[in-house]
């Protein structure tokens, strides 16, 4: 793809996953999981098993198998589950946030590395533009000055050049 039709390049060319975040597959593992955490997919899962758990243990104490349930209410092991998930989600989400940060500040410098370089190229057109005026100013006056010398030459001579 050309640089000039390509509006990301300044990044792609400062923020990859490799050169600024290394590969840390944890890491990356994290973020896949913080991801899946925050998806509709998810929470119905979830919604379901603790439906399912409830039901099951509910189904074995209400058919008088009470002895027979595996977590009966309150549900402690359902409680211990949920502390445990807990326990390592908050961790993991943070790492995957701190990940997100990092490469929202190395996309952050890369947009101002690259406002930097317009803003040269900028001053380099300005330069080169303002070199370029004077030199149509002076062709300019010097067509008039030629011109002039012709119209005198003209007139010197009597030569009618069909103004």
């Amino acid at each position: 793809m050309s640089d000039i039709l390509d509006p990301l390049r300044h990044r792609r060319q400062l923020v990859t996953d490799e050169s600024a975040f290394g590969k840390d597959r944890f890491g990356q593992w994290a973020e896949r999981f913080a991801r899946f955490f925050g998806t509709p997919k998810f929470i119905v899962g979830q919604t379901v098993l603790v439906a399912l758990w409830i039901g099951a243990n509910g189904f074995l104490i209400v058919h008088e198998l009470h002895g027979k349930a595996f977590d009966p209410y309150p549900f402690i092991l359902l409680n211990l589950l949920f502390s445990t998930q807990a326990a390592y989600a908050a961790p993991l989400i943070l790492l995957a946030q701190t990940r997100q940060a990092d490469r929202d500040k190395a996309g952050g410098e890369a947009d101002a590395h690259h406002r930097e370089d317009v803003a040269n190229r900028q001053t380099e057109l300005i330069q080169q533009n303002t070199v370029i005026t004077a030199a149509t100013r002076a062709n300019t006056e010097q067509i008039a000055e030629v011109h002039r010398h012709v119209t005198a030459l003209t007139e010197h001579f009597g030569i009618d050049m069909g103004d």
